[in-house]
């Protein structure tokens, strides 16, 4: 049974970057009340709290912190642990961070709040719209009550909410960095070397789209092509050559060459 979507919680946002900027129209636009917006740097801060209606952008945090039914750290991994640590926390507060990749135990040291996690698993880029109910929410607490109110809170904006713990977290982040970051790295020289021989990246794009499809549709490795699955000497040997003037290109060729035809 799932529990009830609030009709309305008061968050606390702790950041204005790429995350944030997307998250808070998300949770007003879900009935949400942002109560307050602080960043680092105030203007950034400034800017995402005129676009929310009724929302405060903070200067300090120096206490006492405006009261919040969930306090979300939309902060960089390694900001998350010095600010918790810098924050006189209402007794009781709920806070959670939005990381993929670190652990619940962040909280272990601050007995006086309620810990979770709301990983949000999606890249976040300017001038993007994110589609937030088909966007995979992560949730982790410390104690039943968070859980509870967690989970309602990304039901909210979500239509694919998970439970997940630390260990499983980390794996899945572990995962995303394979299949968005490293990909998109791997698009970005394919486009260079597009670039190199005055052709379009636009002929990429069909190929492009039906890999990921069928990567979707299928176990990747069972419908893995290309001259390393063929075991394409002369194929391989040229594509060396022809990357002979980017040498770190042309060793992450040999190690993704070398990656497939050990799954064979």
């Amino acid at each position: 049974m799932n529990d009830p979507t609030p009709a309305s919680l008061r968050i606390g946002l702790l950041g204005a970057g790429r995350v944030a900027s997307q998250l808070g129209p998300a949770l007003a636009a879900a009935g949400h009340q942002v109560a307050f917006v602080w960043n680092r740097t105030a203007p950034a801060a400034k800017t995402l709290a005129a676009q929310l209606r009724g929302t405060q952008a903070l200067a300090t945090l120096a206490p006492p912190l405006p009261p919040a039914d969930v306090y979300l750290l939309a902060v960089p991994d390694s900001a998350v642990a010095p600010l918790l640590a810098s924050i006189t926390w209402p007794a009781g507060a709920l806070v959670a961070h939005l990381a993929g990749a670190l652990p619940l135990a962040v909280f272990a040291s601050h007995p006086a709040v309620h810990g979770g996690v709301f990983y949000p698993l999606q890249t976040f880029s300017p001038g993007r719209a994110i589609d937030w109910p088909a966007v995979p929410l992560c949730i982790e607490a410390a104690d039943s009550a968070a859980e509870i109110t967690l989970l309602a809170l990304a039901r909210s904006l979500s239509q694919h909410v998970r439970l997940l713990n630390s260990a499983q977290r980390l794996k899945l982040h572990v995962a995303a960095v394979f299949a968005n970051n490293f990909t998109n790295h791997l698009l970005g020289i394919a486009d260079a070397l597009l670039t190199e021989a005055n052709l379009p990246a636009a002929l990429l794009a069909p190929l492009v789209r039906e890999t990921v499809d069928k990567a979707l549709a299928n176990p990747p490795f069972a419908v893995q092509t290309g001259p390393a699955v063929r075991r394409d000497a002369p194929t391989l040997a040229a594509h060396q050559a022809a990357l002979a003037a980017h040498p770190a290109w042309k060793a992450l060729y040999e190690q993704l060459t070398a990656s497939i035809q050990t799954q064979l």
